[in-house]
C-alpha cells in the first residue's frame, strides 16, 4: 500500500465541497440535532444532553502510544480529548471530561492550530478526534482553517457509537478512519449503563453507514492505517453473551477486513461501584472465551 495517499477532506478542500459541509454542520449550533438525542436546542443560548455549548472544549492534546498499533506507528496517534459527550456511562474512565466538562474553551481557530501543531511539531500519524460527536461544527470548520495551511494527517473520528446517520453523511469524504465502541447489543444495558434508550438501534445504523463510507481498515507500507473501519468492544463482567452478539454482528452485517479491538482493560470507575454485577474487574476467564469466540468467528483482530 502507498503512504501517498491523500486524506478524503483534502480532496473535499480542492473542488470546494468542505466549506459546504462546514456551512451544513454548523447550522446545528442553534438548533442542534447532531446526535440521536435530537436536543433541537440553540447551543449559543442553551445546553442540551451532552452540555456542550457553542464552543469547542479541548482537555488535553498531543502524541499518544496507548491506542491500537494501526494508529500509533512510531510516533503516536494524534489525539485531541474533547470535554463532554452524548453519552452517561456509568463506568466512565474519564467522567472528568465526559461529565464534568473539563478542558479549555477555545476558538475554531484554535483548533485548527492544535491539529497543525500535531502534524509539524509531534509528526504523529494522524489526527484523533476523541469524543467528537457534539463538536463536529467546530471540528470541521477548524479542520477547513488547517487544510488551508497544509494539514494533510488521515482523521479518526474516535467515538462512543451513539451517532446519528444525517451527521455521518456530513461526515462522508471528510473523515479517513471511523473508530467507533460498539458497546451493546442489548438495550437493557444500554439504558442501565449508558443513559440511552436505543443505543443497539443506533449504533447498527450508525456502523453500517461507516462501512459504506470506508470499509475495512487499510494498512500502508509502514503497518499505519490511513482508511477504514476499526471498532472497538470492551467485554464487561456479566456481558458475555451479549459481547458474543456483538462480535455476531460484526462478522454478519460488516465488511470481513473490519478491525476489531476487543479491550480487556474494564474495571469499575465513576459509578461503577452503584452497580453490583460490573462493581469488580473483568475476569480472565470471561475475556479468553470473548477472545476465542471471536477467533472462531473469523473476525480481524487488532493482535493478529
Amino acid at each position: 500500500m502507498t503512504t501517498n495517499i491523500k486524506p478524503g477532506y483534502v480532496n473535499l478542500l480542492e473542488n470546494g465541497q468542505l466549506h459546504k459541509k462546514v456551512k451544513q454542520a454548523k447550522r446545528h449550533l442553534t438548533e442542534c440535532n447532531l446526535c440521536p438525542h435530537d436536543c433541537s436546542v440553540n447551543r449559543i443560548e442553551q445546553l442540551g444532553f451532552c452540555r456542550a455549548a457553542d464552543r469547542a472544549i479541548v482537555a488535553s492534546y498531543g502524541p499518544h502510544f496507548g491506542e491500537e498499533a494501526p494508529l500509533v506507528g512510531k510516533n503516536g496517534s494524534g489525539t485531541i480529548f474533547f470535554g463532554y459527550c452524548n453519552m452517561r456511562c456509568v463506568f466512565c474512565q474519564n467522567c472528568e471530561l465526559s461529565f464534568g466538562g473539563e478542558g479549555e474553551v477555545i476558538s475554531n481557530e484554535e483548533l485548527a492550530q492544535i491539529m497543525l501543531v500535531i502534524q509539524n511539531r509531534y509528526n504523529c500519524h494522524n489526527i484523533n478526534l476523541v469524543t467528537p460527536t457534539h463538536f463536529v461544527p467546530n471540528i470541521l470548520e477548524a479542520l477547513y482553517i488547517a487544510a488551508q495551511k497544509g494539514l494533510k494527517l488521515p482523521l479518526v473520528y474516535n467515538c462512543g457509537g451513539y451517532e446519528k446517520i444525517e451527521t455521518l453523511r456530513i461526515l462522508e469524504g471528510v473523515i479517513d478512519i471511523y473508530m467507533p465502541d460498539f458497546k451493546y447489543l442489548s438495550v437493557e444495558r444500554g439504558r442501565k449503563y449508558s443513559g440511552v434508550k436505543d443505543y443497539p438501534q443506533k449504533v447498527k445504523i450508525a456502523l453500517k453507514e461507516m462501512d459504506r463510507q470506508v470499509g475495512g481498515l487499510k494498512i500502508d507500507e509502514r503497518g499505519i492505517a490511513f482508511r477504514g473501519l476499526l471498532i472497538r468492544h470492551l467485554v464487561m463482567p456479566g456481558g458475555l453473551e451479549d459481547t458474543k452478539n456483538v462480535l455476531k454482528f460484526i462478522k454478519q452485517e460488516l465488511s470481513s477486513d473490519c478491525m476489531v479491538n476487543l479491550m480487556d482493560q474494564y474495571y469499575p470507575a465513576n459509578k461503577a461501584f452503584e452497580y453490583e454485577e460490573i462493581s469488580k474487574a473483568l475476569s480472565r476467564h470471561v475475556y479468553r472465551e470473548a477472545y476465542f469466540f471471536a477467533k472462531n468467528l473469523g473476525l480481524r483482530l487488532t493482535d493478529d
